[in-house]
C-alpha cells in the first residue's frame, strides 16, 4: 500500500520543480514526476496483482491537480474490481490505431481498387470508364465518407439523384429510371469496391450496393425499365456495297477497319495487333488482349493475307496498324472512317453483321460462329466438352465471309487490288 502523503494544493504543486517523484496526497499513490529536463507529468503508483505498477495520467499543467485526482480515483476503482487499467489503456490505444489503419474513404478505396484490378482488364479504357462514372455520380455523394459508414440510404441517394433529361437541364429525372444501364453498371462497380473493402478489413457487414435481397426491394428491376440498345450495325444486305466504298479510301485506319470486318475481330484487338502475332495463315491473339483472357486463333483468309502483304512496315514499330507517331490507333479512329463515309453505325457492329450473315445466309453451326467471335461459352457443361477452337473448320467459314463481303480469294478469281496507303 503506497504511503499516505500530505495533501498539496494546486499552488504547491505548481511550485514543484526539483527532479523526482512528488506525492501530492488525497489519492494514495498519486504523484507528480519532475524530469531533469523540466517536464512534468502525473504518475499513479499502485499494486496490480502481485506487481507494483506506475501508470501515466497525463502531463502537467495540461492535466490539472483536480483532473489528476479524478483519473487516479477512477483507475484505483478499476484495480479493486480486478481490471488492469494499464492493459486496458494499451488495448484501447491499439484498437484506435487499428481503426485508423482500417479507415479509408470511398474515393481512396476506388483508387486502390482500380490500381489492384486494372492489370487484369484487357481494355485500357475500362479503368477510365470506372473513374468517369464513379467521379461523376458517386464521389459527390459518398467520396469523403469512410467506407465503413456507407449504408443503403447513401447508395439510394446516388441511384435516385436527379439527372438532366435535356441539354438545357430544364427537365430532370431520377438517375435509375432514366439512365438505367449506366446507373446499374455504377451500382455493380460500387458493390465490387465495397466487397474489396470488406476483404481488406476496411468494413464489415452486408454490402449495401448488392442487388438481390437488398436493393431489389427498393428499386424497380432494371430489365423492366431499361430499353436494351444494341450497337448499330451495317445490315447484311449492305455489307458488299459498304466494302466497295471502304476500299476506295486510303489510310491505315481504313485498312484496319477492313481487316476488322474480314476477321470479325474487336476493334481493340485489331488496333493493338503485332506482326509477331501472325503465324503462317493464323493470327494468334494473346490472352492478355482478349476480353475472355484466353488466347484466340483467327484463320486468315486469302483476302486478309493479301491485305497484310500490302501494308508498309516501319523500322522499330511492331504494330500492324500504327498511328502517325508509331503508337496504336485510338478507338475513335475507325469510327471516324465510317463517319466520313456518311455512316452512323459503329465498327463493333460488324461483329453483329457477321453473326447475322452466319445465321441467315449460311448453314454453319451456331457454335462455330460464336467461336469465331471469341464469345465465352455460357454453359459450363458445354465448355468442358468443347475445348478445341474449330480453327480448321472456321477457315472455310472466313473464306466464305470474305467472299460475301465482295472480296474473292486467289483460288476463285483475281484479287481486287489494294490501294497504296500512307503511314497515317
Amino acid at each position: 500500500m503506497p504511503r499516505k502523503a500530505r495533501e498539496l494544493s494546486a499552488i504547491e504543486v505548481r511550485r514543484l520543480v526539483e527532479p523526482g517523484l512528488h506525492f501530492v496526497g488525497e489519492v494514495p499513490g498519486l504523484a507528480l514526476q519532475v524530469l531533469p529536463t523540466g517536464g512534468r507529468s502525473w504518475i499513479l503508483r499502485s499494486k496490480i496483482g502481485a506487481k507494483r505498477r506506475d501508470m501515466g495520467l497525463g502531463g502537467f499543467p495540461e492535466v490539472s491537480l483536480a483532473m489528476a485526482r479524478d483519473r487516479a480515483r477512477e483507475a484505483r476503482t478499476k484495480v479493486r474490481s480486478g481490471v488492469d487499467p494499464i492493459a486496458e489503456a494499451k488495448s484501447t490505444r491499439s484498437a484506435l490505431i487499428a481503426a485508423g489503419a482500417a479507415s479509408i474513404t470511398f474515393k481512396k478505396a476506388t483508387e486502390k481498387y482500380i490500381e489492384a484490378h486494372s492489370a487484369g482488364w484487357s481494355n485500357p479504357k475500362h479503368a477510365a470508364q470506372w473513374e468517369s462514372t464513379i467521379s461523376r455520380y458517386a464521389t459527390p455523394v459518398i467520396g469523403d465518407l469512410n467506407v465503413a459508414d456507407i449504408r443503403m440510404p447513401h447508395i439510394l441517394a446516388i441511384l435516385e439523384q436527379p439527372v438532366p433529361l435535356d441539354r438545357a437541364g430544364k427537365k430532370m429525372g431520377k438517375f435509375w429510371e432514366h439512365r438505367t444501364e449506366t446507373a446499374n453498371r455504377l451500382r455493380g462497380r460500387i458493390e465490387s469496391i465495397l466487397d474489396w473493402c470488406k476483404g481488406r478489413g476496411h468494413r464489415s457487414g452486408d454490402n449495401p450496393a448488392e442487388w438481390k435481397g437488398n436493393l431489389d426491394a427498393q428499386l424497380p428491376n432494371p430489365r423492366r425499365i431499361a430499353r436494351v440498345e444494341h450497337q448499330p450495325a451495317v445490315p447484311v444486305a449492305e455489307i458488299g456495297s459498304f466494302m466497295v466504298e471502304l476500299r476506295k479510301r486510303d489510310g491505315v485506319a481504313a485498312r484496319a477497319l477492313e481487316f476488322a470486318i474480314l476477321t470479325a475481330a474487336r476493334s481493340g484487338e485489331v488496333r493493338e495487333m503485332r506482326w509477331g502475332e501472325i503465324e503462317g495463315d493464323l493470327w494468334v491473339i494473346p490472352a492478355a488482349r482478349m476480353k475472355a483472357r484466353r488466347e484466340h486463333r483467327v484463320p486468315l483468309s486469302a483476302a486478309t493475307r493479301t491485305l497484310l502483304e500490302s501494308l508498309p512496315r516501319f523500322e522499330g514499330v511492331d504494330l500492324v496498324f500504327p498511328g502517325s507517331r508509331g503508337n496504336a490507333l485510338s478507338d475513335m479512329t475507325l469510327t471516324a472512317v465510317m463517319r466520313r463515309m456518311g455512316r452512323t453505325e459503329v465498327p463493333h457492329g460488324f461483329r453483329s453483321t457477321f453473326r447475322d450473315w452466319a445465321a441467315e445466309r449460311t448453314s454453319y453451326p451456331s457454335d462455330m460462329a460464336e467461336m469465331a467471335l471469341a464469345h465465352t461459352i455460357s454453359s459450363a457443361v458445354e465448355a468442358s466438352y468443347r475445348r478445341g477452337d474449330m480453327v480448321e473448320k472456321r477457315r472455310r467459314m472466313m473464306e466464305d465471309w470474305a467472299s460475301f463481303c465482295g472480296i474473292q480469294s486467289n483460288s476463285s478469281s483475281e484479287v481486287i487490288g489494294i490501294r497504296n496507303i500512307s503511314s497515317a
